[in-house]
């Protein structure tokens, strides 16, 4: 009998999954358990099922020295050590897809809600007043709606909106034009949708590089009544900028479902605003959607214990602790070589070749692959992306990808080389690991280099000629960025160089634009590993 903690309360009908299998599962549901009682819940169990409240630290895994899988009950993990459950051979899975209805209708609710001023009217008519005419709403029909992201939810967005009679426009810098049309989008440039769009509804992931995306200089950019909707993550939206631009009247308004902080401070200053909407991140919360997500994440449980199968898996899965101990060090490598072809290659990437060179095409690169695609479509998608659905998700998005093997002798040992193509070209990366753990980049476009693929980075290509590299670490030192250390390689003597400047801070676009003005340099690019 498989012994299952449920340490934050799940939907019934996950429940009834455990108890249609009796003779198989002994279920124990405990919530807010301290640290301690925590350690001493999982001590003797098989799985592990929260939410967001309870923590699954590396303590707390010690602990569990029996436990297989651990499942979160939603898209997110930040509230499970992966590393350390990995490292323990623990399985780590989460249910990806379960509210995204839930979060494209709420997301069309806030934007119906903004057009009408139902929130607004409601609170005037249950004060005892009837002001009809200061509630005068907007038609959808006929509006633009701009999709920033186009991802799962973005497209469910798109479908009801158009449904309103509302073209839609869509910006997701690795989508293609082929992608965009099967969903009716017209796929567009961030400054078309700026200058075009009526509504603009948020769909990206929450990390550096869509911090503040919408701050005070691109919402001057947006077109004079314009109104947001963000029912995806808090920090996208600079809210105290967006305060500001609907005081002036250049935003007509705006519905916002997530914060910077949450809960939110009580003087937010959207609070205060009477064309502002805003909920307590309700995307996520219809009876539906826990239903869904408690049920796929229970049924992903029994599926694990009863036939072995694996869905949703965060981790890597199927690898026994003797090939996880053999492989982990690639595994990392092939991630971080599909995070840095993401962010160094611009446009969409049609295509994507895996080579495995030396001993390394021995072994079962399956995971490797995996992993490889994990690490390109993070930046992308950000946390709905796993080695399970990596595959799936490239495919939505026209990425082909292939995987050769041979076992030619090269300067490595083993050797794995990403090669990609699009209109705007091609660009390959390779890597290696030396010593026992230590991953590396050794070629960026058939250029040698010696470079740790982790923290921040400046690259650069460039016609190697004398003062370049005195010129950018003027620029960084002007901008008081540190740099950590620097790589440099070049196919021959004046012909073209590549440079990676490892700092010690994030590089702002304008540092990135200074840079690129220098003679000769023919890109920049910033890369977070």
């Amino acid at each position: 009998m498989f012994k299952i903690l449920v340490a934050d309360p799940i939907s019934e009908s996950g429940m009834t999954v455990f108890q249609n299998h009796n003779g198989h599962f002994q279920v124990n549901a405990q919530s807010k358990l301290s640290l301690d009682d925590l350690k001493k819940a999982v001590a003797d169990v098989d799985a592990i099922i929260v939410r967001s409240e309870t923590k699954i630290t590396a303590e707390v895994l010690a602990a569990g020295k029996k436990v297989k899988i651990v499942g979160r009950a939603g898209v997110g993990v930040d509230n499970i050590d992966v590393t350390a459950a990995s490292r323990q051979g623990v399985i780590v899975v989460n249910v990806p897809g379960g509210n995204t209805i839930s979060a494209a209708e709420h997301t069309v609710a806030m934007l119906l809600a903004l057009s009408r001023n139902i929130p607004q009217a409601n609170a005037s008519l249950k004060a005892g007043e009837w002001k009809r005419s200061q509630f005068t709403g907007t038609e959808l029909q006929g509006k633009v709606l701009g999709l920033v992201g186009l991802g799962r939810i973005g497209r469910e967005v798109a479908k009801r909106c158009q449904s309103f009679g509302m073209p839609v426009l869509g910006y997701d810098p690795y989508a293609s034009e082929e992608y965009a049309k099967n969903f009716n989008i017209k796929l567009s440039t961030l400054e078309e949708i700026y200058a075009q769009a009526d509504y603009i509804t948020v769909h990206v992931p929450m990390n550096d590089s869509t911090r503040h995306m919408f701050n005070a200089k691109t919402l001057a950019k947006l077109k004079p009544g314009v109104r947001l909707i963000n029912c995806a993550r808090g920090g996208i939206i600079d809210e105290a900028a967006l305060a500001e631009a609907i005081k002036t009247g250049h935003v007509k308004g705006a519905a916002i479902d997530v914060f910077e902080e949450e809960p939110p401070k009580k003087d937010n200053p959207l609070f205060a605003l009477s064309n502002v909407i805003v909920t307590p991140h309700l995307g996520a919360s219809t009876e539906e959607a826990q239903v869904k997500v408690a049920q796929e994440l229970a049924e992903t449980l029994r599926d694990y214990f009863l036939t072995g199968a694996v869905r949703n898996a965060v981790n890597l899965p199927a690898l026994d602790a003797e090939q996880f101990k053999e492989l982990e060090p690639y595994l990392l490598l092939c991630e971080k070589l599909g995070q840095f072809v993401t962010q160094f290659f611009e446009g969409p990437i049609k295509e994507l070749k895996i080579e495995y060179t030396g001993d390394i095409s021995l072994k079962n690169t399956t995971p490797l692959t995996l992993a490889t695609l994990k690490g390109f479509l993070t930046p992308i998608l950000g946390s709905e992306v796993n080695v399970v659905n990596a595959p799936h998700l490239a495919k939505e998005r026209d990425l082909k990808w292939t995987e050769t093997k041979t076992n030619l002798t090269t300067d490595y040992t083993s050797l794995i080389t990403l090669k990609v193509s699009s209109a705007a070209g091609k660009f390959s990366v390779a890597g290696t690991i030396l010593g026992k753990n230590n991953p590396r980049i050794v070629a960026i476009d058939s250029q040698s280099v010696d470079v740790v693929p982790e923290g921040t980075m400046v690259i650069y290509t460039n016609v190697d000629k004398p003062g370049v590299i005195g010129y950018v670490g003027t620029i960084l030192g002007k901008n008081q960025i540190n740099i950590a250390g620097m790589q440099v390689g070049r196919k021959s003597k004046s012909g073209e160089a590549i440079t990676v400047v490892n700092v010690d801070a994030d590089v702002p676009e304008t540092v990135l634009k200074q840079i690129k003005e220098f003679p000769g340099i023919t890109q920049v690019k910033n890369v977070k590993l």
